[in-house]
């Protein structure tokens, strides 16, 4: 009886909190395809907002930035995060070690706002001397991305690189292979689910950073973030909410095919484990057979 009531308490608290999470979501694609440019009133559905989504060329160009920076920050942040640490893990001991931790991990938790003002300051000295930063474009919402990234992609792939087998390096290494070998053909497959995740949640952390990029973006630059707070503030669109459903469309496609791949890739290795389970035991049962005659 008791076993039956917390299952019952278990499924309810779970689905309050689906609701309180997924709700708010629901409700914005439906009016997605409310033809009212009023958000909160329902009049009769259409796709007239998307048309006018697809026609405004100022989100499209938003929609470019926002994805080249992403790309080009998660790319570089996996790059430094796998230097980081490399030289965390693998280099015993130097100095200035307890500087270098602080300097990689400090964006994790300095607030955004002191992060963007010390950039933003940064930039503008800079503008006296590099012509690049005189109008703060993509080159400087980059830079700033990485700055912030890198530290999250180091402390991902760090925990990774501590759980490997370093006799598996040291056996590479015994059979010929250099140091530039042992990491490329052993260690960086070691560490590539690792990878993968740091460059996605680096591509992710840019693409939703709002605060850091209001103070580094020039008028020229401005990210999808920055447009739609900026749309928000002048008042509800419907075209953002065809965005939005848009964004959770083309997520929710990712999300159910990485699914659908990691459900195969357990089928295949249980598969594979079944085999040889099987072949063991007939190797086995004809060890047997062969001992006793």
């Amino acid at each position: 009886m008791r076993k039956n009531k917390s299952l019952i308490a278990r499924i309810v608290i779970l689905a309050c909190a689906l609701t309180f999470l997924y709700l708010p979501i629901l409700m914005l694609i439906i009016y997605s395809f409310n033809e009212s440019k009023m958000v909160t009133v329902w009049t009769k559905a259409s796709l007239h907002w998307y048309y006018e989504l697809f026609s405004d060329s100022q989100i499209g160009h938003a929609v470019l930035i926002s994805l080249t920076v992403a790309f080009m920050t998660a790319c570089a942040s996996v790059v430094i995060g796998t230097l980081a640490a490399f030289v965390l893990v693998r280099v015993r001991s130097f100095t200035g070690e307890s500087l270098f931790v602080l300097l990689i991990t400090a964006p994790m938790v300095l607030p955004e706002v002191i992060t963007g003002l010390a950039l933003l300051m940064l930039f503008v000295t800079l503008g006296e001397i590099i012509p690049w930063f005189v109008d703060r474009g993509i080159f400087a919402i980059w830079i700033a991305h990485v700055t912030f990234c890198s530290a999250y992609t180091t402390v991902v792939i760090r925990s990774r690189f501590r759980e490997l087998d370093i006799s598996i390096e040291e056996a590479a290494m015994d059979l010929g292979a250099g140091p530039i070998k042992v990491f490329f053909a052993v260690i960086l497959p070691a560490i590539m689910p690792a990878e993968v995740a740091a460059f996605l949640l680096s591509f992710t952390m840019s693409m939703d950073d709002l605060v850091i990029t209001s103070f580094i973006a020039g008028p020229d630059s401005t990210t999808l973030p920055m447009l739609i707070f900026s749309s928000v503030r002048r008042g509800l669109s419907p075209e953002i909410n065809a965005l939005a459903t848009i964004i959770v469309l083309i997520v929710s496609i990712f999300t159910f095919f990485a699914w659908l791949s990691m459900v195969k890739k357990q089928k295949r290795m249980a598969s594979d484990a079944a085999k040889a389970a099987k072949a063991a035991k007939l190797e086995q049962q004809r060890s047997t057979f062969h001992s006793k005659i």
